[in-house]
């Protein structure tokens, strides 16, 4: 590294903490951080500090938490840390131009996907739900328009088979941590040429919602499955059993079954429990009834019969 940068960071969620730490181990002047505001959180709601915060404040640093960078006493407040750079990871807040333009060399932002597929909220579970073989970081140079800057650096990775949502989610932040630390390295080093993103190829990563965890057992097993590895820890794919909601943690996919109209149980016995789907069957492997604690199909199946029934 040439010299220390005077960085901003902006972060909110637990992927944004590996960054944080990669940054403030490199050397780097981490002038302020951004966060959300506190949020009410847990049974008895209360007032709860970001991991980004809390991760913060233990490295002693400046913590800001505007409920909005649109005014100009933000803006205001954003220019008197006289900044390099702002680094952006999951921080929640839409940055205006006038932010933008503040640090003196930009704003970057760590995506956790190939741009420019999988722009916007969710990518990472969008390329499981979709069949993806490979994902990655990008950082990328903040513009006005969602996720369409310049790239700067690109680091791949392959999906596991059977990874799960909350185990690509943290590879990746990891990942984003190197790579945001390589990026700054490199392009102080004057080895970094910015690459405007492709036209083609553009795809949008749509924010998630609980409506979406609801399992269509009309569609193939492998979708089904794609569905509930990419939902887990959240929001978690669910379907309904004896007018209540069941929740399926983990699954796989299993050959065909000739005859059996979707959502039919086809085995409960032992470990296993096996759903026919619109194309071929799902076997699940990890499930949780309501107000209960997830538990093996096992577990499920000393406490629960199954035996001929239909699920959703």
């Amino acid at each position: 590294m040439t010299h220390r940068l005077r960085i901003v960071f902006a972060g909110t969620p637990e992927f944004a903490v590996p960054p944080l730490e990669a940054l403030h181990a490199a050397g780097h002047d981490l002038v302020a951080v951004y966060t959300q505001p506190d949020r009410p959180a847990g049974r008895g709601q209360a007032l709860t500090a970001s991991p980004v915060k809390r991760r913060a404040l233990e490295f002693g640093l400046t913590v800001e938490q505007p409920a909005t960078l649109k005014t100009p006493d933000a803006v205001a407040r954003l220019r008197s840390f006289d900044a390099d750079l702002m680094v952006v990871v999951a921080y929640g807040l839409i940055l205006p131009r006038a932010v933008l333009d503040v640090p003196r060399f930009g704003c970057w932002n760590i995506h956790a996907s190939l741009l420019p597929r999988w722009r916007g909220a969710a990518p990472i579970q969008r390329a499981i739900v979709a069949g993806d073989a490979v994902t990655g970081i990008t950082i990328m140079q903040m513009e006005a328009g969602l996720d369409t800057g310049p790239m700067l650096l690109v680091r791949e990775t392959p999906i596991g088979p059977r990874e799960l949502g909350g185990e690509l989610h943290d590879r990746l932040s990891r990942l984003g941590a190197e790579a945001i630390v390589a990026a700054i390295d490199e392009w102080q080093a004057g080895r970094i040429k910015p690459v405007i993103q492709p036209a083609e190829g553009a795809t949008y990563a749509a924010k998630l919602s609980k409506a979406e965890a609801r399992i269509d057992w009309t569609k193939p097993a492998r979708v089904i499955d794609a569905q509930v590895r990419a939902f887990n820890p959240w929001p978690v794919a669910e379907t309904t059993w004896d007018g209540k909601q069941l929740r399926v943690w983990q699954s796989e996919p299993e050959p065909p079954a000739a005859g059996a109209a979707p959502g039919t149980v086809l085995e409960s016995s032992g470990d296993r429990i096996v759903v026919a789907a619109g194309e071929g069957a799902l076997r699940l492997l990890q499930l949780q009834l309501a107000g209960r604690r997830p538990m093996s199909a096992a577990e499920f199946l000393n406490a629960n019969s199954l035996a001929g029934a239909r699920l959703g």
